[in-house]
């Protein structure tokens, strides 16, 4: 029986894993097009299982070098003697291994670089490596995985530098032969790893890859890729679900990055049932997606490990990033910005219509509770919440979002009264937030829509046992405004199928009353807090 996989390689064969067959068909045109690029994605974003599924389609047409640079040990990046030792080590297992055909000569010669020969030079090498690509009765493509063990030596420049002679030969030269196509698959971006082209002029500089095509294609699992990789989990379990359902959520907390996909139906599958859903035909449901991600926010993994962090090494940015998620900010995306550039290289933060948004909602999530775990600044109000969490969740075991909302206004006005209107303008929605962490801690999650971050209103969403909760936070603006924040949150309580919504408004109009009224707008209900 097949399983969802979230460590190494997927395998069609073993794993329940989306469709690749569009992605690399996509792929293959470059390849087919003769282009040298570079495939950089974030950590676990599918890289290596998608060269594998290319490499397999590629082999009807191509011969093809596939090797790893995690093969190579990290003492042979020291020296281009080494370099070319392991190299030519991971060449010769591709030989050995029939992948490629190779003359009985260049297999020896390989062999004795890696094994007799410890002053080999790239030359060397990539003497043998054309030789290859001449005797060869296909076109030849090489494939390196994990470009990152060795993109920050200069030997690894200078081999870059090997590849990009060869290129541009070909380009002046039909008749030589080099590889059909070259693709580097990594993390770093290699594209903007530069070299002095000539000792003797310090002030010009060149990528070694300036020739390397843009690679523009989405790596990203789309909606219906996730359900079609439902529907056949569905075939062999026969939970009843709604696959395009479940795909829609998963989507939705995802944005498609790949090991979150496959997480959360790991998640489902393997560890909430019986512990928290009694069949897979209960967990399989949106419930089951919510408690799948909010276990996921909460546990430590290599992926977590390794964004998170990045906050350390880029203290400007992590505040550049509460600001956006606490404050409502809209921070300017500059592509020069290296702390930008990095986080983005490393999936982080993405583009979002040039302003910096965070790439998915998981990580948004667990960036909600870094911030508000290190944060002191509202403590007395998040120990105050926690000390009264009992008291929120009615009979029926859902939150009373009113009551919260009411003890919210009176422990705010009390702790933060006096503050001035500027302060708290600033502060007000951050406040909230971490009231609200206080008392899901645990046992729901929290997020705010995207599309309605900003410095007016924010629709923060909470997930409770399966139920959805609607809290659009506001700041006060006169009457016509609220009656414009009324209307924006019953068009949202159509968009999620509810009949009753909340809405905060902080306002610092001395004749304020403060307090909660319940309001009935058609046949939907609105309970209002003023702050």
């Amino acid at each position: 029986m097949k399983r969802f996989n979230t460590t190494g390689v997927c395998i069609p064969e073993k794993h329940y894993m989306v469709d690749l067959t569009d992605r690399v068909r996509e792929i293959k045109k470059l390849v087919d097009d003769g282009k040298y690029f570079t495939i950089i994605k974030a950590r676990q974003y599918g890289k290596t299982t998608t060269l594998s599924a290319l490499e397999k389609a590629l082999c009807e047409e191509y011969d093809v070098i596939s090797i790893d640079f995690q093969d190579v040990t990290g003492i042979d990046f020291v020296d281009e003697y080494g370099f070319v030792r392991g190299l030519a080590g991971a060449l010769c297992d591709v030989v050995n291994g029939t992948a490629i055909s190779a003359s009985e000569e260049n297999a020896t010669a390989l062999n004795k670089m890696a094994f007799q020969n410890d002053e080999a030079k790239l030359s060397d090498i990539f003497r043998i490596l054309d030789s290859i690509c001449k005797e060869a009765q296909r076109p030849v493509v090489l494939m390196i995985d994990e470009v990152d063990t060795a993109a920050n030596n200069q030997v690894f420049l200078d081999f870059l530098g090997k590849l990009r002679s060869g290129y541009i030969k070909r380009e002046k030269n039909p008749t030589h032969k080099t590889f059909q196509s070259v693709i580097l698959a990594g993390v770093t971006d290699v594209k903007h790893l530069k070299r002095k082209i000539r000792d003797e002029d310090q002030h010009k500089v060149n990528s070694p890859w300036n020739i390397a095509a843009d690679f523009d294609i989405d790596m990203s699992l789309s909606e219906p890729g996730i359900k079609g990789m439902l529907d056949e989990y569905e075939s062999d379990h026969h939970t009843g679900m709604d696959t395009g359902e479940i795909a829609k959520q998963i989507r939705a907390y995802t944005s498609g990055y790949p090991y979150l996909v496959s997480r959360i139906c790991q998640k489902i599958d393997e560890n909430l049932v019986p512990e928290v859903f009694g069949t897979l035909s209960e967990v399989w449901t949106v419930y089951g997606v919510d408690e799948a991600v909010k276990q996921i926010v909460s546990e430590e993994n290599t992926l977590f490990d390794s964004v998170m962090g990045k906050l350390i090494n880029y203290p400007e940015l992590k505040q550049q990033l509460r600001r956006v998620l606490l404050r409502g900010e809209t921070i300017a995306y500059v592509p020069d910005n290296e702390e930008q550039k990095q986080l983005k290289m490393y999936g982080f933060i993405v583009n979002h219509q040039n302003s910096v948004a965070i790439s998915n909602r998981i990580f948004e999530m667990r960036l909600y509770n870094y911030f508000i775990g290190e944060s002191r600044a509202n403590e007395e109000l998040k120990q105050s919440a926690a000390a009264s969490r009992s008291i929120f969740v009615n009979q029926d075991g859902w939150l009373d979002v009113p009551k919260i909302m009411d003890h919210f206004i009176r422990e705010h006005n009390r702790i933060h009264g006096e503050n001035t209107e500027r302060f708290v303008e600033a502060e007000g929605r951050e406040r909230f937030i971490t009231y609200i962490s206080g008392i899901i801690n645990g046992t729901g999650t929290y997020s705010v829509e995207e599309q309605t971050r900003d410095q007016k209103r924010t629709d923060l969403v909470i997930h409770y046992h399966g139920r959805r909760y609607v809290i659009e936070l506001k700041i006060w603006r006169g009457e016509r405004y609220n009656a414009d924040g009324e209307k924006q949150i019953l068009e949202y309580l159509d968009y999620f199928g509810l009949d009753t919504g909340y809405l905060l408004s902080f306002n610092f109009n001395q004749k304020k009353t403060p307090g909660v009224e319940r309001i009935q707008i058609g046949g939907k209900t609105i309970f209002e807090g003023i702050v």
